[in-house]
């Protein structure tokens, strides 16, 4: 039997601009019936959610399912708070180097996975405004010799 590869369903692109990603985990997350069909339909909104650790267990705050067509009584809040589902090995990790001053948890991509609805979290140092403006510099620089690459004989 093969296996399926990941099937990305929506990436967070806001994370990437405004977090330096330092390291990647794949986490399960708890999701309802109806929840993992808007999900595979792709109604999902990344913004302003980031993840957080509560009693040894990580949580997936504001992240914006929105309530399934044919869910009627079964759907739930949009805007609950989910459970992500990773080993204690790593919840340790995240737990001490989110205690470093500037770190933050952000999902990254929401992917199906053999079937199974997987997110990608990132741990992420918020990124000044300085760092921002010296991107878009680094990127304007390489468009610029693309172009100028692209139009020599």
């Amino acid at each position: 039997m093969k296996k399926e590869e990941a099937k990305a369903l929506a990436s967070n692109k806001k994370a990437f601009k405004d977090y330096f990603l330092l390291e990647n985990y794949e986490a399960g997350i708890a999701l309802t019936g109806t929840e993992v069909k808007s999900v595979r339909a792709r109604k999902l909104n990344f913004k302003d959610s980031y993840a957080q650790i509560k009693n040894g267990e990580v949580f997936l705050l504001n992240l914006h399912i929105s309530p399934y067509a044919q869910g009627n009584r079964y759907n739930v809040d949009p805007d609950r708070t989910r459970k992500l589902l990773l080993h204690r090995k790593q919840i340790d990790r995240l737990l001490g180097k989110t205690q470093e001053k500037g770190m933050t948890l952000v999902p990254t991509k929401i992917y199906l996975k053999n079937g199974v609805v997987k997110l990608e979290i990132a741990l992420g140092r918020g990124k000044k405004f300085y760092d921002k403006r010296e991107e878009i510099k680094k990127t304007q620089a390489k468009q610029d010799l693309q172009r100028f690459l692209k139009n020599q004989p």
